[in-house]
């Protein structure tokens, strides 16, 4: 049997365990298996390892895609410029590190990248946001952090966002997990009322399919897109991979 996981904490919530099942059965594949790891701190790794000897290759989510790469053996050179790993494979016991975060958000904004969305905000600054700056920077999108704690020059805190601003910015992605399941009634603080039809609102949160950031957009007349075609491509590329 060829095992395959989902490394993350609190991740009960996730779609990937569902996913990857209804694949294997869609398929005929009888003899994979997808679980779910939900580890309270990442140097439980090691542990889970030693107990899965069958395990080929697993995912990565919050809040561990920029800890787990102290644990590879190899990472692959996008991985590596990204500084953040969402899918690992497992080859001869080596852990081989990639980034399909790049390739499930960039196919998945595809039918809806316009010419005025040069100019981006990235709400987080996690090992999502440093994925979605890499696809940015591909497609020649200028962007800005936005962080509670800035450190750099190239981010923002969320009290400097005004209306102008926000208007000035016509693509708003939210890397943050601000508005998950369960807690639906909560949004990135921005002023929305800078967002207009020319904008376009991207949500990495999938659960529930509408989160509140995507509603105050919409209510604006902006486009929105929410997480869930990302991750269907992403996964599509981990099992690519997996099997590559």
């Amino acid at each position: 049997m060829r095992e395959y996981g989902l490394i993350g904490r609190n991740i009960s919530y996730s779609f990937s365990e569902g996913y990857f099942s209804d694949k294997f059965k869609k398929l005929g594949i009888s003899d994979c298996s997808y679980s779910t790891f939900d580890l309270s701190d990442i140097s439980e790794l090691k542990k889970l390892l030693k107990s899965k000897s069958d395990l080929k290759g697993f995912n990565i989510t919050i809040p561990y895609k920029e800890e787990v790469i102290e644990f590879l053996d190899e990472i692959d050179e996008s991985a590596k410029s990204i500084k953040a790993v969402n899918t690992v494979k497992i080859v001869d016991g080596k852990l081989i590190g990639y980034n399909t975060d790049t390739f499930g958000f960039r196919t998945s904004i595809k039918p809806f990248f316009e010419p005025q969305h040069r100019k981006a905000l990235i709400l987080g600054t996690g090992g999502a946001a440093k994925a979605i700056a890499f696809v940015l920077e591909q497609l020649g999108v200028s962007y800005l952090y936005v962080s509670r704690n800035p450190k750099s020059d190239n981010e923002v805190s969320y009290s400097e966002l005004t209306k102008e601003a926000i208007a000035n910015f016509p693509f708003i992605i939210n890397c943050s997990p601000i508005g998950t399941f369960p807690n639906v009634d909560i949004a990135p603080e921005i002023p929305y009322e800078g967002i207009g039809d020319k904008h376009l609102l991207y949500d990495l949160v999938y659960n529930p399919k509408e989160s509140l950031f995507l509603k105050k957009g919409k209510e604006m007349g902006a486009a929105t897109v929410n997480g869930l075609s990302m991750l269907y491509h992403q996964a599509e590329e981990a099992w690519r991979i997996w099997n590559s």
